[in-house]
């Protein structure tokens, strides 16, 4: 059983914790519990009821009629807007909770439905990853269990390569060659597959290497396939040498080359002065946006 604090269902929920605060003193439907210093918590179920009446709240519903509400008409209603309308808040909503409750099949449900409604696209880079986002903030500090973080990332990187898998494409004399890694001891990749999809999705060439690869392969691999690009991205601390040592040998290694990189890694290096020849991908919209250079570059 889960157990979270008012900050963290904030996080998770998006419901301002003054909100919760409000809705505890003027309705029944939301109680939760204490510690024995008297600071209130919530459990899987609390949370999942939170989450329920956020999705009828930002759907137009009163909060007052929903607090009427017999606990099944609740979750009939956020079914209804989940599956039937495919309202996007709901189908975020729905993704948490399939994590929560480890439940796949809701998972797939709510991923056909995004998709028809939204695209493959913004499904992933609008819902999909902003919930890994959420979520990973909390489970670095315990609030998600590390088997629902795996849970939800295993079944979008199985998506995501069943995706890839059904791709076809049609290299062109404005097809780029890229090569995607990620360096030694980094072995979270689903960015980096996303980042493969998109590559071929525009009918660039792209060559995966993957996670936890040693800096001292890349010379050879490299002279080998010949790549006009390189994209790697980092979320933890490099085994072999800081972030900047890292880059800048990149860069002057690979010189002629243009390097994209990206990830949270970067937060701890505010002022650090990236070489020429890097651009850093904030973002899935950084992204696209340097993919779409590359398309229009000669």
């Amino acid at each position: 059983m889960g157990q979270y604090s008012i900050k963290e269902v904030e996080t998770l929920s998006g419901v301002k914790a003054h909100t919760l605060r409000i809705w505890e003193q003027r309705y029944d439907f939301l109680k939760p519990e204490r510690t024995d210093t008297n600071i209130r918590y919530y459990n899987d179920e609390q949370l999942k009821l939170i989450l329920n009446i956020s999705t009828l709240s930002r759907s137009g519903l009163r909060i007052s009629k929903i607090a009427c509400m017999a606990e099944d008409e609740l979750r009939r209603e956020v079914q209804r807007l989940s599956t039937d309308c495919c309202e996007p808040n709901a189908l975020a909503d729905a993704f948490l909770q399939s994590m929560i409750d480890f439940d796949e099949a809701r998972f797939e449900k709510t991923l056909s439905c995004s998709i028809m409604k939204l695209g493959f696209e913004r499904t992933i880079s609008e819902l999909i990853f902003p919930l890994l986002s959420r979520t990973g903030v909390l489970w670095a500090t315990g609030a998600i269990k590390p088997a629902q973080e795996h849970f939800m990332s295993n079944l979008v990187r199985r998506k995501i390569c069943s995706a890839i898998d059904n791709q076809y494409v049609q290299l062109s004399d404005k097809s780029k060659t890229f090569v995607l890694f990620l360096p030694e001891g980094e072995v979270h990749e689903l960015v980096l597959l996303y980042t493969e999809y998109l590559l071929r999705q525009r009918n660039h060439k792209v060559v995966y290497i993957g996670n936890s690869v040693p800096f001292d392969d890349l010379p050879s691999l490299c002279q080998s396939i010949q790549p006009d690009y390189l994209v790697s991205y980092f979320s933890m601390p490099i085994s072999e040498m800081p972030l900047d040592e890292y880059l800048q040998k990149l860069s002057a290694l690979f010189k002629e080359h243009k390097i994209l990189v990206g990830g949270k890694l970067f937060d701890t290096y505010p002022q650090f002065q990236l070489p020429v020849n890097i651009t850093r991908v904030k973002c899935i919209n950084t992204l696209l946006h340097a993919i779409n250079e590359a398309s229009l570059a000669n």
